[in-house]
């Protein structure tokens, strides 16, 4: 009986020490969910894009800024379809689910969207380019308003650390109910964006929670984060 237990300490110590194992591979119960390639992957980890979006899944993540921008595919003509919350027009989650840029981070706020002197302007594509995407993005909702009242939106803004050029990111919004015919762009979602800018730079909402409110529903963003509106 006491060779038998010398016996296995001794494989056990051995096991330990040469091999790197626990004493749960001897036979013991142990969850499988630690394991490589078990379990699922956190949501937000490299490559997978920022916690959120309209379905709960993980916002993706676009190319980020670029030197040179060129004008990106947009869906099939007519395969978007819009949708109304008190008049109010919304993107279709299937087409336009958003899209976060890369250099923009918790981290680096104060270096990038709350940088003093503005950031926007100098990672925006150029018109040359979001017009002609804007054309194409306008068959893929089948819209057929006055292209110059309707604005080529980033659903996740600029200023909230959204891709600049990501087709998934970008939709033709039309214009609010209302709204007067050849008065140009003036939409309600702008202000909130603006808001929810001024949250993340105080530090009152992350950049997280502001990029996830305004791809499930903007009319709704600010009061979820319980910033008004």
């Amino acid at each position: 009986m006491r060779s038998t237990r010398r016996a296995a300490s001794s494989v056990l110590f051995t096991c330990l020490v040469l091999a790197g194992c626990s004493p749960t591979s001897l036979g013991g119960s142990s969850s499988s969910s630690g394991a490589s390639g078990g379990g699922s992957p956190a949501a937000g980890g490299a490559g997978t894009g920022a916690q959120g979006g309209s379905s709960g899944r993980a916002i993706a993540v676009g190319a980020g800024p670029q030197k040179t921008y060129t004008v990106q595919q947009q869906p099939t003509a007519g395969t978007c379809h819009y949708r109304y919350l008190k008049g109010e027009p919304l993107e279709d989650p299937k087409c336009t689910p958003g899209a976060i840029s890369p250099a923009v981070t918790q981290s680096n706020l104060k270096s990038t969207i709350c940088r003093k002197g503005g950031y926007t302007s100098g990672i925006r594509p150029s018109t040359s380019v979001t017009g002609r995407e804007k054309k194409l993005n306008a068959a893929s909702y089948g819209f057929t308003g006055r292209m110059s009242d309707a604005e080529y939106d980033h659903l996740i803004s600029l200023q909230l650390g959204g891709d600049p050029n990501d087709y998934r990111n970008l939709w033709v919004e039309p214009a609010d109910p209302g709204h007067k015919k050849g008065s140009g762009v003036n939409n309600a979602k702008d202000p909130v964006e603006t808001k929810l800018h001024t949250a993340v730079c105080k530090g009152t909402v992350t950049l997280a929670a502001a990029q996830k409110a305004i791809v499930t529903d903007w009319t709704t963003a600010l009061s979820v984060l319980h910033l008004g509106g």
